[in-house]
């Protein structure tokens, strides 16, 4: 039985999509619903019907279903099968629910689609303007570190050299990937992970005295 919430006028949205940032944003978001005492509903949106997903988005939603139960959410809502843009979808969700806050995460957009179709951010903050949005970034916290081997993240950018990749922090015109750069604890080198944003996915390779090994 869900707990009775004394604010009514308050409830918050979180919407996720597929990538490692899903739970947090989820967790977020109940955190937020807890200090409002607030109603909690979680979307994602799809455009293919649930029975053709692939077994990664599948799992990635009952996850989100079951994080959903035991955070006492009030709805989880799928909505699969979904033609319309996914800004439309939020804003009629978010008029059905009465909804006063919304928690995205950093845009899957490319920006040629932004200038192509429009920033879903800009789309919401016209359709909807009587809610908040909260736009969650890359965590700046490595998920898969329990054993606490790195330092908190830092703001960092990757610099092609020849047919490698150079850790820099600081922002030039020479500047291919901005991201965040996990040093690994007890080095005296810039050796640990950096996570960034490419192709609509976030992605993390290996850093070892300021080079990356991998091929991006």
């Amino acid at each position: 039985m869900k707990k009775c919430k004394s604010r009514m006028d308050e409830s918050i949205l979180v919407c996720v999509y597929y990538g490692p940032n899903g739970d947090r944003l989820i967790q977020r978001g109940s955190k937020i619903a807890n200090m409002l005492d607030c109603p909690l509903y979680i979307l994602t949106v799809d455009p293919s019907p649930f029975d053709e997903l692939d077994a990664e988005k599948s799992e990635s939603i009952e996850r989100w279903r079951q994080l959903a139960e035991e955070l006492e959410a009030e709805e989880f809502i799928l909505k699969d099968n979904e033609k319309r843009p996914f800004a439309k979808v939020i804003a009629d969700v978010a008029r059905e629910k009465q909804i006063s806050q919304i928690i995205l995460g950093q845009t899957a957009q490319s920006r040629l689609e932004q200038i192509a179709k429009g920033s879903i951010i800009n789309t919401l903050l016209r359709d909807i303007p009587f809610v908040d949005l909260h736009i969650v970034s890359v965590a700046r916290a490595l998920r898969d570190d329990p054993d606490g081997l790195y330092e908190k993240g830092v703001r960092a950018y990757l610099v092609k050299e020849d047919n490698r990749y150079r850790l820099s922090f600081e922002h030039t015109k020479e500047s291919v990937f901005e991201g965040i750069f996990f040093k690994e604890i007890g080095t005296d080198f810039n050796t640990g992970i950096f996570k960034f944003m490419k192709n609509n996915q976030t992605l993390q390779v290996t850093v070892t005295d300021d080079y990356v090994k991998e091929k991006l």
